[in-house]
């Protein structure tokens, strides 16, 4: 394949060596899909982890966005013989969010392909865990969704579910269990997710907090849930009477999120203390994107304020992008922010990230 990235000219150069490309190149709909069958064929050559782990659950979900907007028949391919080859399984815990991440996917493919045998597995454990109570041992995990990161993981799953299946236990069941989540971890005042009760500030003042005296927020926690709830209000029935919550917290943390991005145009690894990082952090900035770029796509949020953190992130993003198509400057796996990154590092959540963004930038109206 052709690599356009050459024709970008760049006139700021971050202090990570990466620049921010100007041009207007980089939002037209050809290079927009260059990049992305670049960045899916890059990441498909180069496997890692369980292919039914979270982390590939991520990048499945931004593969199928990929193939919905480059129409690529080797994407639907690549998609399918996963599936297949994993017998439309979700990982080892019924019980455990990570584990069902990817049958977002298998119910995707389904609806391409109209055969329940892709998704049967998924309704067994579905069943099973709206059945059974969350095995806690008593410390954190006091609800079934107890991080934030599940508010992407599973609830887009039981909402998919609800939708081809017509039973409406699994979408009430979501809205559930996203409440109790969002009880325990959202903080009201600054309009973030706590990463799970480790990261939840006591009444009196106690907790873990950043090295200049904030409160720790993520942001590829607080990316992955704007990227839920993305998932969740695309899949909600027009009628669905409790869209209003979902909508006014994704209006919320839009507006936080955006007065958060740094002046290179991506997000640090901890939202409240970026200078104490190296860095912007991709996989949390891709995750961002998407959301405030779907939230302009469909009117949620006001297109004069939200497109220019938008064009900003997104150009930053596409100079994350190696050569060869690696997606770079990706957080590791971990449960709190880190600083061991730079634009060798890499994982499949990134790509998955960047994928998704991709696949809104190019529907915005400029």
């Amino acid at each position: 394949m052709k690599k356009i990235f050459i024709v970008v000219s760049f006139s700021l150069v971050s202090a990570w060596g990466f620049a921010q490309s100007k041009t207007d190149a980089v939002f037209k709909k050809k290079f927009i899909k260059n990049i992305m069958e670049d960045a899916a064929a890059w990441q498909l050559r180069h496997p890692k982890h369980d292919p039914k782990d979270w982390t590939n659950g991520a990048f499945y979900a931004g593969l199928v966005a990929a193939g919905e907007t480059t129409k690529s028949k080797s994407i639907w391919n690549a998609l399918m013989d996963m599936g297949n080859a994993q017998a439309w399984q979700p990982y080892k815990r019924w019980y455990h969010a990570d584990d069902i991440t990817i049958c977002q996917t298998y119910i995707d493919l389904y609806r391409r392909r109209k055969d329940k045998a892709l998704i049967q597995p998924t309704i067994d454990t579905i069943n099973k865990l709206l059945a059974n109570p969350y095995p806690t041992r008593g410390r954190i995990e006091v609800i079934k969704w107890w991080w934030c990161d599940a508010l992407f993981m599973a609830p887009p799953v039981l909402v998919k579910l609800s939708n081809v299946t017509n039973n409406n236990a699994y979408i009430d069941s979501s809205d559930v269990y996203f409440k109790q989540a969002y009880e325990l971890l959202y903080n009201k005042e600054e309009h973030l997710f706590a990463r799970d009760l480790n990261y939840v500030i006591k009444p009196d003042g106690s907790g873990r907090k950043e090295a200049n005296g904030q409160k720790v927020f993520w942001s590829r926690g607080n990316g992955w849930v704007m990227g839920g709830l993305v998932r969740v209000l695309s899949e909600f029935p027009k009628n669905y009477a409790g869209r209003p919550f979902y909508e006014t917290l994704f209006k919320e943390m839009a507006n936080r999120v955006a007065s958060l991005q740094q002046e290179d145009g991506l997000w640090r690894a901890s939202l409240l203390d970026p200078e104490a990082y190296p860095g912007g952090e991709v996989s949390g900035s891709g995750f961002f994107c998407y959301a405030l770029s779907w939230g302009i796509n469909n009117k949620l949020l006001d297109k004069e304020k939200f497109l220019p953190v938008v064009e900003k992130a997104w150009r930053s993003l596409v100079n994350c992008v190696d050569e060869n198509g690696r997606v770079g400057w990706v957080q590791p796996i971990g449960a709190s922010p880190g600083k061991n990154f730079s634009k060798d590092s890499w994982e499949v959540y990134g790509t998955g990230a960047f994928l998704l963004a991709a696949s809104e930038v190019i529907k915005l109206s400029r």
